[in-house]
Order: C-alpha cells, then sequence, then structure tokens
C-alpha cells in the first residue's frame, strides 16, 4: 500500500506542479486573491470581546504567544448567520489542512451541513499561509481560536473539526494551552497525521525540493517536530477524540492498525475512536484520499454521531451496512470535494519560503 500512494502522491503533485508553473502570473495572482477574501479571509473584523480575556493568557500553564491578537482573531472567520451561543446550538471550531483556507475545505463540505443541522454553528480559520509556515505557530491559531470562540459563545463549551495538519494544530494547542481542554467537548480529526507521514520525504527531497515548506518538512515521520509533538503525552487525547481515516490516503501514511499515523491513544482516559474507513465497511471496496474525507458519508456519520453524543462518534451506533454504500455525505458532490487539489498545489508553488531545515523547536516545548 505505501508504494502505491508513494508513487500517486509524488506523480500527482509532480503533473500538478508542472501544470502550475505554466500558468501565466495573472492568473496565480488572481488565484491568490480568491483566496484571501469573502469566506477564505484571514483578515476578518471580530470585534465580539470574549467574557474572559484569552490573550496573552487565559490561565497559568499556557504557553505564549508568538503572534498578537489582533492577526489570531482576525484569522477566524465567523459567519453572518452566526449565534455566539444564544440557541441551543454548539459552537464548532473548524479548522483546514496544509495549502487551503478554511473556507474552501469547508464551507461546501461539512461547514455547510453543520450549519442546516439543529445542534451545531460552525466557524473555521483560515490560517495565515494557509499553514505552510511553521506548524507550532498555526497551533496558536488553533488554541487561541478555541478559547476566544468560547469566550464570544456564552462562555460554553464547543467542538473541534480539523482535517489533515489541522489535527496536529488543535492537539498541540490542547497540549501547550491546557485551559483549551476544559471547553472542548469534542474533536473530530480527519486524516490527521499525527505520526507525521512517510509521503513528505517526496516533497522535501529530490526533484520535488522546491517545494518543501516549513510545516511540510515538519510533517515528516522522523522530524523533530513530530518527536516533540509526541512526548510526554501528545500521543494521546487529552479531551473525547474520534479520528476518522483511509489505508488509501496518497498524503498520509502508513494509515493501517495501531500504527497508523492517524491513530492516536487515550493514556487519559477521556474516550477516544479510532476508524479506519476500510475497516468500518469491510466487504466494500473503499478508495477514499485524503481529500476525500471532506465529504465521505461514513465521515459525517461519525462526525454527526460524535457532535450529538457524549464522547467519541461510536460506529456501533451508524448503519454502517447502508452508509458505507453512499459516494458522498448527503447533498454533497465527490467531484467538487476532489478538485480543491487544483487549489493546494498552487499555494504550495507560490509560498515564499521553501526550506532545507525544519523550523527550530519553541522554547515553551524543549
Amino acid at each position: 500500500m505505501k508504494s502505491f500512494t508513494a508513487l500517486l502522491s509524488y506523480a500527482s503533485l509532480l503533473a500538478l506542479a508542472s501544470h502550475v508553473s505554466a500558468v501565466p502570473t495573472p492568473v496565480t495572482q488572481a488565484l491568490a486573491v480568491r483566496q484571501n477574501t469573502g469566506i477564505n479571509s484571514s483578515a476578518n473584523k471580530n470585534t465580539v470581546n470574549p467574557t474572559t480575556p484569552v490573550y496573552p493568557q487565559k490561565a497559568a500553564g499556557d504557553a505564549p504567544y508568538s503572534v498578537d491578537e489582533n492577526t489570531l482573531r482576525s484569522a477566524l472567520y465567523i459567519p453572518p448567520t452566526f449565534q455566539y451561543g444564544k440557541t441551543g446550538k454548539q459552537s464548532v471550531l473548524m479548522v483546514p489542512g496544509t495549502s487551503l483556507p478554511g473556507g474552501i475545505a469547508y464551507a461546501n463540505a461539512f461547514g455547510k451541513l453543520l450549519a442546516a443541522s439543529s445542534y451545531a454553528d460552525p466557524v473555521w480559520l483560515n490560517i495565515p499561509g494557509y499553514g505552510l509556515g511553521d506548524a507550532q505557530v498555526n497551533g496558536e491559531y488553533v488554541a487561541y481560536a478555541m478559547n476566544y470562540l468560547s469566550g464570544v459563545s456564552g462562555q460554553k463549551n464547543i467542538s473541534v473539526v480539523s482535517w489533515s495538519q489541522g489535527g496536529i494544530n488543535t492537539q498541540w494547542g490542547l497540549k501547550y494551552w491546557p485551559s483549551t481542554r476544559s471547553i472542548v467537548t469534542d474533536f473530530v480529526a480527519l486524516a490527521p497525521d499525527f505520526r507525521g507521514t512517510t509521503e513528505a520525504d517526496l516533497v522535501c527531497s529530490g526533484l520535488t525540493l522546491a517545494l518543501c515548506t516549513p510545516s511540510i518538512k515538519q510533517q515528516r515521520d522522523k522530524s523533530n517536530f513530530i518527536s516533540v509533538f509526541r512526548s510526554n503525552g501528545g500521543d494521546s487525547a487529552y479531551v473525547p477524540t474520534t479520528t476518522f481515516y483511509s489505508a488509501t490516503d496518497e498524503i498520509v501514511q502508513p494509515q493501517i492498525g495501531t500504527g497508523a499515523s492517524s491513530y492516536l491513544l487515550d493514556a487519559r482516559n477521556v474516550g477516544v475512536s479510532n476508524n479506519q474507513v476500510q475497516e468500518l465497511c469491510a466487504g466494500t471496496i473503499q478508495v477514499v484520499l485524503h481529500e476525500g474525507v471532506l465529504y465521505n458519508a461514513v465521515a459525517w456519520a461519525l462526525l454527526e454521531d460524535a457532535l450529538t453524543h457524549d464522547g467519541p462518534g461510536d460506529r456501533s451506533r451508524l448503519n454502517l451496512k447502508s452508509i458505507c454504500l453512499d459516494l458522498a455525505a448527503p447533498t454533497l458532490n465527490g467531484i467538487q470535494g476532489e478538485s480543491i487539489l487544483l487549489t493546494a498545489v498552487p499555494n504550495i508553488v507560490a509560498y515564499k519560503t521553501h526550506v532545507f531545515n525544519e523550523p527550530a523547536i519553541a522554547a515553551y516545548a524543549k
């Protein structure tokens, strides 16, 4: 499986990068503008202040921020329909993955479904640089957003949904900003690379070395960042956590058994549910790619189950015999879901800083 996904990932990235390099500059610039405005903006005016200040520190033990509060707050996109905890809906923070803003990842996918639900009120992060910069700094945005969102939602608890690197960023925030743990009731991580990924070496070596950004370098399975991330209990959940992942992921590998990158331990007994789609849907053909988890029917069913019950998502409550036959979650389009890759790769190519070495570990994490 690893050799198949490695070949697929490498060939896809080379082909897309070659295509992007041949695109005239004005088109590339237009793409960048489209991804930094509206639902994809990282310059939002969030004027509502949290009931309890969360910056520069909400509670003793929280790590210091290296980013100013205005920048951290501006990265949070709050839809005009958001109710600030005034209804029975729970506020849900959605964290994107590497090379995409939250709007592209979620607005026409699970964000749309959550907004139409009776139980969730979603917002999302648009991390500056599309999460291609230092993953430790990306984690600051998530840590701040968790406490801020609770603080403007009547101090009520929130849930977090992440994709890809967003899972690392969320877990990093929970680890080094302990004040976040008491206000997060559920963490649903879609295709997280908690162990890093062997596929990152394909981007950070050989012909694609020029595409190696700081966070991609950090997501190598043998990086210093991943080692520190997993140390001192970082490989175990801090809050009730549901993971969903696929053996045929072309970006994150390995994804099989207890050694899967997305597999999270539960040393604190908070409740963890690890879910590989091929295991859940045994007897059916499930070729679910990295971006495919953002519209997958089983992923949505687990997410919905987690957010509407205490503890993590529970496969025993799902009608898997039926759900595993669905091509996508209700009202979602698989072709549209897969197309986000055409947006992701140009962002990697255009990123201002490509590196040979990963960023130094922050002082608070040493």
